[in-house]
């Protein structure tokens, strides 16, 4: 039986390491500053995958702009397509 102690130390090292792991995942001044995400940065939000993404572009549901090769969205589209309203 393999024996371990857990000190108060490693315990307040655990709570700095899952504040900063929350905090970088609920920055909301890094979303909203943000207006236009790639593909794969939609994908990611909504969880869907390559092929869902293109049928919302290919139905109109989430409107886009290319430059070059790349796919970018409005960050204020994206959000009124989690709201429920399309337009």
């Amino acid at each position: 039986m393999n024996l371990e102690i857990i000190t108060k130390e490693d315990l307040r090292q655990l709570k700095t390491e899952m504040l900063a792991e929350i905090r970088q995942l609920i920055k909301p001044e890094d979303r909203q500053s943000k207006q236009w995400l790639k593909s794969a940065e939609v994908r990611k939000l909504l969880n869907i995958s390559p092929g869902t993404l293109q049928n919302l572009r290919i139905n109109g549901t989430l409107r886009f702009t290319k430059v070059g090769g790349m796919m970018y969205y409005k960050l204020e589209d994206i959000n009124r397509l989690l709201e429920g309203g399309n337009q």
